[in-house]
């Protein structure tokens, strides 16, 4: 839980500080004040890092640094970011300094913007980093494994379009390496799916208040249990095609989430409400798995979500936040207050 927190030249604060309520923080005002920036401050002391800007751009313009401060109950975090000469991030906390935030040291914490009511219809990409994203949270070493993955993938596809004359014998060690990657990557999410289809169900048909048959599966070329090997076979087999592609056509990279309502793709038959109504089924599930995974209440941060549900979904929303430490940007007060009786109001001007 973090009771206030201070901003200078982060994003568009020059010098900010902010207290936070243990409950509901609502983020209030117009287009360009500085909410959503709020937000990433939140989501950087947290985890490390923004949703939509690298380093570099979290740092205000024409400074050469950014530093974020904040306190908890039983601690002091501090984020500085250095633009000059070189780009570099550091973390410290009660005094101590590191460079990169392992899972151990993160808060656990769960963003919804509007971005993600296009989990269901958008790219299979936004399916993959929704697992992905999680399990990093859950898992101490995953992050190690989702980067170091797609860094073979990168030089793999490399290779693939210089196309040596040895491309096969030197294929053979990124593909044995990018198997054995891969095989990590698909276990874990084909797990976590697994988890997300014991509550999927119950959870949709009490937001919805219907009874649907709902399914989550892990849709791959290869079975979990096997994955590694079969993984391996296929890109010794395919390296013809791979390299007039241009690039790596089989692995987790292109692994999907399907989602299906009474056994169809909720991405080809599901209503605008019925996904909408998936959706948020997901992300209250994404919320709960963290706190049982993670033995602590993870922060919850809604990004101008409540403008983009009807009255319903935003009751049914309400209903499941209330119990965290929730902050909700929007440009109308209104709207989100007529839903929390008790909440800390962060009104912002029109620019920071």
């Amino acid at each position: 839980m973090i009771t206030d927190v201070r901003l200078q030249h982060f994003r568009s604060y020059n010098d900010a500080s902010f207290e936070i309520s243990p409950g509901v923080n609502i983020i209030v005002g117009p287009n360009a004040s500085g909410k959503t920036n709020l937000l990433e401050a939140v989501l950087v002391i947290a985890r490390g890092n923004s949703y939509k800007a690298r380093d570099q751009e979290l740092v205000q313009f024409g400074s050469s640094w950014a530093r974020l401060d904040t306190h908890m109950p039983s601690q002091t975090r501090v984020v500085k970011i250095k633009s000059e000469p070189t780009i570099s991030k550091s973390f410290e906390i009660d005094g101590q300094t590191v460079t990169r935030l392992h899972q151990t040291r993160t808060l656990p914490v769960v963003l919804f913007e509007p971005n993600h009511l296009l989990l269901l219809s958008g790219s299979p990409d936004l399916r993959r980093t929704f697992l992905d994203d999680l399990i990093e949270q859950t898992e101490a070493g995953f992050g190690s494994v989702r980067r170091h993955y797609r860094r073979v993938l990168s030089q793999r596809n490399a290779l693939l379009k210089r196309n040596p004359k040895d491309l096969i014998e030197q294929l053979f060690v990124w593909n044995v390496r990018l198997s054995e990657l891969g095989g990590q990557v698909a276990k874990r999410r084909e797990v976590l799916v697994r988890q997300f289809n014991e509550h999927a169900e119950a959870l949709y048909d009490n937001l919805a208040g219907q009874n649907n048959r709902i399914d989550l599966e892990y849709a791959s070329r290869f079975s979990p249990d096997t994955y590694e090997s079969q993984l391996l076979h296929k890109l010794e087999a395919s390296i013809e095609l791979d390299v007039a592609r241009g690039f790596t056509a089989y692995g987790p990279h292109r692994d999907d989430l399907r989602v299906l309502i009474d056994g169809h793709e909720a991405n080809e038959t599901a209503s605008r409400g019925e996904t909408r109504t998936l959706v948020l089924a997901l992300k209250i599930m994404e919320l709960q798995l963290l706190e049982k995974l993670r033995g602590t209440k993870p922060l919850l941060l809604l990004d101008d979500v409540f403008s983009e549900l009807d009255g319903g979904r935003r009751q049914a929303l309400t209903r499941y936040v209330t119990d965290y430490q929730t902050f909700i940007t929007t440009t109308d007060a209104d709207v989100v207050m007529h839903h929390f009786t008790d909440s800390n109001i962060i009104p912002l001007g029109k620019s920071e």
